[in-house]
């Protein structure tokens, strides 16, 4: 077996390129000497150092732990290694959990809103009041929705998906509405779980118009005008601007067909007829 090593040799040996090897040395993690022609040579010692190197770094281990650890090397610094990347694996598990309780959700969400939506229905139901954060902007243009969307969504830092959410919406323009206009919106929102702490706005809670459709966002006229309708048969008032919420849409399919869409318009009604 021979005592050193030339740069070209270690680099084919561990698959370790020589700016790699070049900067271990320049970190003072590898010594290696130069012989007679200006050659690097590595040495026994040089080589432990890359097994070790090589099997921390495949445990992620940062370049300057692994310094710290080749510079003072006993029983106990090894079980300290060792027992800090376990507690690193146990978060890593932990995120992937997390991470995969998430994706199972979306999934539900999506399933539920295919299997569960009573289409075309109008429907008066009371909603608790919904936290949620919202980005106010003038929308004249249904691509400008998603643009939106995504900036709230940098805004808060990505604190929701919009893979498989079915809490995502836009506030229609009421008085637009009334001028027979039914896709230009004031706001974006993404409704948000009860407990969540960072929110911009409470929805008041209250009865609501409801509907679900499914197909294009162009067949809002329709239904809206539908549920204006009945609002008006049932001498309902109109308190607040309508939503739409995206049960289904662009980010799940790319078949207009099959997005779902729920439309609320918040009414004010005599509770009294209601029982």
């Amino acid at each position: 077996m021979k005592e050193y090593y030339k740069i070209g040799e270690i680099s084919k040996i561990y698959g370790i390129g020589r700016d790699s090897l070049m900067y271990y040395e320049e970190i003072g993690i590898l010594k290696p000497f130069r012989d007679k022609n200006g050659y690097r040579m590595y040495s026994i010692s040089d080589i432990w150092r890359l097994n070790l190197i090589k099997e921390l770094r495949s445990l992620n281990f940062s370049m300057k732990k692994i310094k710290e650890y080749l510079d003072d090397r006993n029983i106990e610094t090894t079980n300290k290694i060792l027992n800090e990347e376990i507690n690193l694996i146990d978060e890593k598990i932990r995120e992937l959990v997390n991470y995969k309780e998430s994706i199972n959700k979306r999934l539900d969400s999506i399933n539920n809103v295919i299997n569960d939506s009573n289409l075309n229905e109008i429907n008066v139901v009371y909603i608790h009041k919904r936290k949620a954060l919202k980005l106010n902007a003038d929308i004249k243009k249904d691509e400008d929705v998603d643009f939106l969307i995504q900036k709230l969504q940098k805004e808060y830092e990505d604190r929701f998906n919009i893979l498989g959410n079915n809490n995502i919406g836009a506030v229609f323009n009421l008085e637009k509405i009334k001028q027979g206009i039914f896709n230009e919106f004031k706001s974006v929102f993404c409704f948000l779980e009860d407990d969540e702490e960072i929110y911009n706005i409470v929805v008041d809670e209250g009865y609501y118009v409801t509907l679900t459709y499914k197909g294009s966002y162009k067949n809002n006229k329709e239904h809206i005008n539908k549920m204006l309708d009945f609002i008006s048969s049932n001498k309902y008032e109109i308190i607040k601007e309508p939503i739409e919420i995206y049960k289904i849409d662009i980010h799940e399919t790319g078949i207009v067909e099959e997005f779902i869409t729920e439309i609320q318009i918040p009414i004010k009604i005599n509770t009294k007829k209601m029982s």
